[in-house]
């Protein structure tokens, strides 16, 4: 495992967040690559290994491209100097976490490719679980990569279709029909700003509006940054393509029964400002906390959530069950990517530095900490013994998503069975080795109407997918 994405397994125990993308195409001809780089910074959450922006002038010579991408946070590659000499007034970004291929300056997107058809510029977000055979088959028709990543194949497949068809669009449709698994794009050609969405629907992505600007961006909280309104959703299995003459929309390969969102959008990945397909991002939240309060509940003193994603479900625990709601923990938020992880003999720290209990909110009290998920289970222990050590009389932990217990083929790197902590032992076992006086889950039945009703893939609690998994594990690198 990649030294990073160990630190990173280390501090949350969490699934890695996805990706973000981010487009814009200004009618008015103005430089955007600085509006790109807030919407980036709104994304942030989403991947904090590795970021882009590549940005073109439409009335410029064409085919040219300015680009910037590194390794680290949006901030640390960005600065007014670089941001300056990139010209243009269409544009793609893209925030990076690996879900598969390494973690290396190569593999940071947007992809820009030159080919006989001019330039074409990519950020994807998702995962395809077709990629070795596609690449496979690509490498045997002379294709030379570059990157490790399935991004890389999604484009060469789209450029190798554009030089036997009309359009870019009709290119990325018949790409679409090649490639399987997650994706949401935004692509960049030299006239046009393309967005498509695979007909699962599993990341999202929508569509905004500023001044005469259209903007595509993976969720809503990157519209409201740059102070733009939001339009809509690009729909499953839609491509949608922006030019001068106005939007156009393909809905040939959208179908509604196939439909599959992402759960975990909802329980921990997106910002809770966010709302996806229709639904509010911090409504699911206190919606699964409520749940949770009538499923298990527990008699307590005061409801804490464990920052960030855990603080909306606690609200929803308290407001249904009557129990007040406190603040247990303060969290360092300087706390990122470049985090240098204690040695082994002072492993605790590691939580303690990002996370300190407020002795006077807990000391005496019996506690309910709600938190949206377990992974390995690897820090949820020490934060129940840091409530104990300062004093809480009893922790009752519950968790606003079911347990993991089947990996995720399709962008989030939920690792392999063996490593889950619910895969071979029961709730009683896990509270016992978390140390909690008593633990419960949402349940899966909830999932649904904690996202809205919106039809969801739960492949990762339930071991059903949407569609058939690889034969072979094509996240290895999550694989110890």
């Amino acid at each position: 495992m990649n030294e990073n994405l160990h630190i990173q397994t280390e501090m949350n125990d969490k699934p890695g967040e996805e990706c973000g993308v981010f487009g814009i195409y200004d009618f008015d001809g103005n430089d955007i690559a600085q509006t790109i780089y807030y919407g980036l910074f709104a994304l942030q959450h989403r991947g904090q290994e590795s970021c882009g922006i590549a940005v073109s002038d439409t009335e410029g010579p064409k085919g040219k491209v300015d680009s910037c991408k590194g390794m680290g946070l949006v901030n640390e590659v960005f600065n007014a100097e670089n941001l300056e000499k990139m010209h243009g007034n269409i544009g793609v970004g893209h925030v990076r976490y690996s879900t598969a291929g390494a973690s290396t300056r190569e593999n940071a997107q947007p992809l820009v490719l030159n080919y006989i058809k001019g330039t074409l510029a990519l950020a994807h977000n998702g995962n395809l679980i077709n990629a070795p055979q596609l690449r496979q088959e690509l490498a045997y028709d002379g294709a030379i990569f570059q990157t490790t990543i399935d991004s890389e194949v999604i484009a060469y497949h789209i450029a190798r279709e554009r030089v036997k068809s009309k359009t870019a669009e009709e290119a990325v449709g018949r790409a679409m029909k090649k490639i399987k698994g997650a994706y949401s794009l935004v692509l960049m050609s030299p006239r046009k700003l393309m967005g498509a969405r695979d007909p699962f629907g599993f990341r999202p992505l929508c569509i905004g509006k500023r001044g005469n600007a259209y903007i595509l961006a993976s969720e809503s909280c990157a519209l409201d940054t740059i102070g733009a309104e939001f339009v809509r959703d690009v729909l499953p299995g839609e491509i949608v393509t922006i030019t001068k003459q106005g939007i156009f929309s393909d809905t040939s390969m959208c179908q509604k029964e196939k439909m599959a969102h992402c759960v975990f959008e909802y329980i921990y990945f997106a910002r809770p400002d966010s709302v996806l397909d229709g639904v509010s991002v911090y409504h699911s939240r206190i919606m699964a906390g409520k749940y949770l309060a009538m499923d298990s509940p527990v008699d307590a003193d005061i409801v804490v959530g464990v920052p960030e994603s855990g603080n909306a479900a606690a609200l929803g625990y308290s407001l249904q069950s009557g129990i007040p709601y406190g603040t247990a923990f303060v969290k360092n938020s300087y706390v990122g990517r470049t985090f240098i992880k204690p040695k082994q003999s002072s492993r605790e720290s590691s939580v303690r530095v990002k996370l300190n209990v407020l002795r006077e909110a807990v000391e005496g009290k019996r506690v309910i900490m709600i938190d949206d998920s377990i992974v390995r289970g690897t820090t949820s222990d020490r934060i129940v013994r840091m409530l104990r050590d300062a004093g809480a009389k009893e922790v009752h932990m519950r968790v606003s998503s079911p347990p993991f217990l089947w990996p995720c083929y399709f962008g989030t790197d939920v690792p392999a069975r063996e490593q889950l902590i619910a895969y071979s032992r029961t709730i009683e076992e896990i509270r016992q080795v978390i140390g909690a006086d008593s633990l419960g889950y949402l349940s899966i039945d909830r999932l649904s109407e904690m996202a809205g009703g919106l039809p969801i893939c739960t492949g990762c609690f339930s071991g059903k997918y949407p569609m058939d998994p690889p034969v072979e594990d094509i996240r290895g690198e999550f694989e110890e």
